[in-house]
C-alpha cells in the first residue's frame, strides 16, 4: 500500500514510481555491506588458522575466496550505482516536460520569472540521486550490523562502538541544526544576485547609453557582497564541522585500537580480533562521516525538491481542451475585468461586447486605457482576469491551445523573435511550409528585403532578432502572425515602427484578410489605420465607452473635437 507521504505531491509520486529501483539498490547494498566483512574474516582466519597451522594451501584457498568476494562486492556496488544513475535519468525524462510546462505557465502568470531555476532544481535532484550522499543513506542502516559483529568479538568493544556511533550521530544532527538554514540562505542570496543581474541585462543598450550601468553595478554589488558573506559564513561553519567530525572519528578509531590493545595485554582478546574490531569500527562510522561530508548537497537537493514541488503543485499539467471545429473568429466578452498585482483599480472594468466574425475592428484610446490588456485577454494570455472571453461561443480556456494556436495570429506591442532562421520564425517553428512562409512574407512586404540577406530565408536572426531593426522585427512579427491565414488576428500597435511602405503593406494585408472572412482586431492610436476598419471601439480608463461602424465613429469623434470650439465662440 502506498504511504500517505507519497500522496502529497506530483514530485513525490514520481519518486514513488522508482520504488522497485530503490529496492534493488537496497538489495545490492546489503550484498556489498555483507561482503565488507571479507577483510575482517580474512584477517581472523590468517591469525587463527594459517599462522598457527602453517598451511600454504589454506592460505591459497582463503586468498582465492577473498578475491572472489571482493569481485562480487565491487560488482554489487557498480550495479547499485548504475541503477541510481538510470533512475536519475528516467526521473529527469519523466519530469522535464512537466517542469517545462509548469515553468511556462508560471512565467505566463508572472509568478516564477526564472524558468532556468526550475530545471536547475531538477538537475540538482537528479545529481543527488546518483551521488555519494544517496549511497550513504543506503549504507547507514548497516552500522548496527557492524556493531553487532564487534559485539561478537568483544562486548566491551561493542559498547564502546555504540558510544562512538552515538557521538557521530549527535555530530550529524548538530551539523543539520546549525548549517541547514545557513546553506539555504546562502543559496537564496546567490539566486537573488543572479536574478537581479539577468533582469537588468535584458535591456543593456539603454543602460549603457544613459550611463546607468554604474548605478546598477552598485546595487548588484550590495546583493553580491551579501551573497558572498553568507556563503563564506556557511562554508566556514561547514569546514569547521567537517574538521571537528574528522578529528572525532580518527580519535575514536584510534581509541578503539588502544582499547583492543589493552584487552590483548590483559589476555582477553587476540591480535587478530583487535585489528578486526578496529576495521569494523571504521566501516560502521564511514557512512555517518560521509553523510556529514555530503550534507550541503543534501540540503540543496531538499530545497530544490521543495521549490520544484511547489511549482508543480501550483501549475499542474493542464488537461487537453476539448476539440472544436475550426473557429470562424467571433469574439465575445462577458463582464471581463482584468487586474494586476500591486494595482488598486482594475485595468479593464466589466467589459461586455461582441465582435462579429469576418470584421475588421480598430480599438482606439489613449495610453493606459487598457488596449493592450484587452488584446491579451482575447488571446488568453492575461492571468488575472474575471469574466468570460468566448471564441465562437466557447470559452478561450476550453480550447486546446495546440489546436487553437494555428488559427490565431497575435502581434504584441513588444515584438519578440527567437534565435533561429527567418523562415523558422515566420513558420512559428513548426514544420516549414515554404509556400506559406513566402506568402506571409509577400503579404507583409518583406519578401524582397529577406532575399537581400546573404542566406535569404535561412538567415539566422540571432537571439531576440538582434540583427534586425525595429521596423524589420515588427514586419517579421506581422508575417508570423498572419502565417497560415488564421481566423483571428490580434495586432497590438502593428504600425508603431513602420515606415510608409510598411504601413501600406499592413493595410493591404488587413484588407486581404478581411476579404477572406478573417476577424482582425487592431490596437492603435494612429488614425491612419481607420480606413481598414468596419467597426471602431473607443476605450477610456479600462472601459469601451463607444463602439460603432467606422463612418459613424469618425463623425462622432470629429463632432467631439468641434464642440469645444463652438462653445468658446462669442455669443
Amino acid at each position: 500500500m502506498k504511504p500517505d507521504f507519497f500522496d502529497r505531491s506530483i514530485l513525490s509520486r514520481q519518486l514513488w514510481a522508482f520504488r522497485k529501483e530503490f529496492l534493488w539498490v537496497g538489495i545490492f547494498s546489503m550484498i556489498a555491506n555483507l561482503l565488507m566483512l571479507t577483510p575482517t574474516i580474512y584477517m581472523l582466519q590468517l591469525y587463527s588458522r594459517v599462522l598457527k597451522g602453517g598451511s600454504e594451501l589454506t592460505l591459497l584457498m582463503m586468498t582465492l575466496f577473498m578475491v572472489l568476494f571482493y569481485g562480487v562486492m565491487a560488482f554489487a556496488e557498480w550495479l547499485r550505482s548504475r541503477i541510481l544513475v538510470r533512475a536519475g535519468v528516467r526521473l529527469d525524462e519523466s519530469l522535464n516536460s512537466l517542469v517545462f510546462k509548469s515553468s511556462f505557465e508560471a512565467f505566463l502568470n508572472r509568478t516564477h520569472h526564472n524558468v532556468s531555476e526550475a530545471f536547475a532544481d531538477l538537475t540538482n535532484i537528479r545529481q543527488f540521486l546518483t551521488a555519494n550522499g544517496m549511497i550513504a543513506f543506503f549504507d547507514t542502516p548497516w552500522t548496527p550490523f557492524y556493531i553487532g559483529v564487534i559485539f561478537m568479538l568483544s562486548p566491551f568493544l561493542g559498547w564502546l562502538s555504540i558510544l562512538f556511533a552515538a557521538i557521530q550521530l549527535a555530530l550529524t544532527w548538530q551539523t543539520h541544526r546549525m548549517s541547514s538554514r545557513e546553506i539555504e540562505n546562502a543559496a537564496e542570496a546567490s539566486n537573488d544576485s543572479h536574478r537581479y543581474l539577468q533582469t537588468k541585462l535584458r535591456n543593456i543598450e539603454p543602460l549603457h547609453a544613459m550611463g546607468m550601468a554604474g548605478n546598477l553595478s552598485k546595487e548588484w554589488s550590495k546583493l553580491h557582497e551579501s551573497s558572498l558573506a553568507k556563503a563564506e559564513s556557511s562554508l566556514d561553519r561547514q569546514h569547521r564541522q567537517q574538521a571537528f567530525t574528522k578529528f572525532v572519528r580518527y580519535t575514536m578509531q584510534s581509541m578503539t585500537l588502544g582499547a583492543g590493545a589493552l584487552m590483548v595485554l590483559e589476555g582477553k582478546l587476540n591480535v587478530g580480533s583487535m585489528i578486526a574490531a578496529n576495521v569494523l569500527m571504521s566501516k560502521a562510522l564511514a557512512p555517518l562521516d560521509l553523510i556529514v561530508a555530503t550534507w550541503k548537497p543534501f540540503i540543496q537537493s531538499r530545497t530544490a525538491f521543495c521549490r520544484l514541488e511547489k511549482l508543480l503543485e501550483a501549475y499542474p499539467e493542464r488537461e487537453r481542451g476539448s476539440r472544436h471545429q475550426d473557429p470562424f473568429g467571433e469574439i465575445r466578452l462577458e463582464g471581463v475585468t482584468a487586474t494586476a498585482a500591486g494595482r488598486k483599480t482594475p485595468i479593464l472594468q466589466d467589459i461586455t461586447i461582441m465582435f462579429p466574425a469576418g470584421k475588421s475592428v480598430v480599438v482606439l484610446g489613449p495610453s493606459g486605457s487598457g488596449k493592450s490588456t484587452l488584446a491579451r485577454c482575447i488571446v488568453g494570455v492575461w492571468p488575472e482576469r474575471q469574466g468570460r472571453v468566448l471564441i465562437d461561443g466557447e470559452p478561450v480556456e476550453s480550447w486546446d491551445r495546440m489546436e487553437l494556436g494555428p488559427h490565431v495570429g497575435y502581434l504584441p506591442q513588444d515584438v519578440e523573435l527567437f534565435d533561429g532562421s527567418i523562415a523558422e520564425n515566420i513558420a512559428r517553428f513548426s514544420e516549414l511550409d515554404s509556400f506559406k512562409v513566402i506568402e506571409a512574407a509577400r503579404r507583409t512586404g518583406i519578401h524582397e528585403m529577406i532575399l537581400r540577406f546573404p542566406k535569404g530565408y535561412d538567415t539566422q536572426i540571432g537571439e531576440a532578432g538582434g540583427m534586425l531593426s525595429g521596423g524589420q522585427r515588427q514586419r517579421l512579427g506581422l508575417a508570423r502572425a498572419i502565417y497560415g491565414n488564421p481566423a483571428l488576428l490580434v495586432l497590438d500597435e502593428p504600425n508603431a515602427n513602420l515606415d510608409d511602405a510598411g504601413e501600406r503593406a499592413l493595410l493591404q494585408a488587413v484588407a486581404e484578410l478581411k476579404a477572406a472572412g478573417k476577424t482582425v482586431l487592431l490596437i492603435t492610436h494612429r488614425p491612419s489605420i481607420l480606413a481598414s476598419a468596419d467597426l471602431v471601439a473607443l476605450m477610456q480608463e479600462g472601459r469601451i465607452v463607444q463602439c460603432a461602424p467606422r463612418d459613424e465613429m469618425i463623425a462622432s469623434l470629429q463632432g467631439a473635437e468641434k464642440k469645444p470650439e463652438t462653445e468658446n465662440e462669442p455669443v
